[in-house]
């Protein structure tokens, strides 16, 4: 797939809570199409001190309005930067990278997310239901003040919560869910992104109970074009890198 570097206008940045804050995107250009969990390399405007881009998942894509949404978790100086851009600047995008998840071929679909990984799972639920799926999401988050855009999660497919401290939904991670343990957990493809502890748990799970899973890996990247090997990924056959043979890989073709 062709990558694009392209100039972004911000038409609004939108705190969400004192981690989390939203950067919608417009482009003068026609938007090439964006698969779920592809990502972008994000250039920090005007950073004597931060030279890399960032890796950010790509939140939503709205083709009719030429926009792309990113939800970003700020997580040092370079996301902070961002979180302080105005509407009216413009942002500098490498897009879209990486692999993605691959379309499910029957119902029965869960898309878990765990932390900032439920970034992806946005688009990844609005695709889906464009080919004729309706997916379950089960989303997990410290307590009830991190949770992020309910209201838009619910549009695309049915949504379960978990919470640490049990403020809202279950109480505990994705994987203490009673979804797991409920004789109807009957789903045929799941679709996971977090933090590594929860995906390899997830593919535990899922390996038990003959489930095909892919998940979306969120090892450490630096260049997002397999130049510089710092977020290779041992596999089955071989190492891969996860910014251009990734980030998505199916569970049984990963050696953690």
């Amino acid at each position: 797939m062709k990558k694009y570097i392209q100039d972004f206008e911000i038409v609004y940045n939108l705190r969400l809570n004192k981690d989390y804050f939203i950067l919608k995107l417009f482009s003068e250009d026609e938007l090439t199409t964006i698969l779920p969990a592809q990502f972008a390399e994000v250039r920090i405007p005007d950073s004597s001190s931060t030279f890399l881009r960032r890796p950010i998942s790509i939140h939503d894509v709205n083709y009719e309005k030429n926009t792309i949404t990113l939800l970003i978790r700020i997580a040092g100086k370079g996301t902070e930067k961002l979180s302080e851009l105005k509407a009216g600047e413009l942002i500098n995008l490498i897009f879209p990278l990486g692999n993605s998840f691959s379309l499910p071929i029957m119902d029965k679909v869960l898309l878990i997310g765990g932390g900032c990984g439920v970034a992806p799972m946005l688009y990844t639920a609005k695709y889906f239901m464009q080919f004729g799926f309706m997916p379950t999401l089960l989303l997990g988050y410290r307590d009830k003040e991190s949770i992020l855009r309910k209201e838009k999660f619910g549009k695309y497919g049915n949504v379960f919560y978990t919470t640490e401290d049990g403020s809202f939904g279950e109480k505990g991670t994705v994987l203490d869910h009673s979804l797991f343990s409920s004789d109807s957990f009957n789903f045929k493809k799941i679709y996971a992104c977090g933090p590594e502890a929860m995906l390899k748990n997830v593919a535990a799970r899922a390996k038990a109970k003959n489930i095909d899973c892919e998940v979306s890996l969120e090892n450490m990247m630096a260049c997002g074009i397999g130049a510089c090997l710092c977020c290779v990924q041992n596999t089955t056959t071989g190492h891969k890198c996860v910014c251009t043979e990734g980030p998505v890989f199916n569970t049984k073709d990963l050696i953690w």
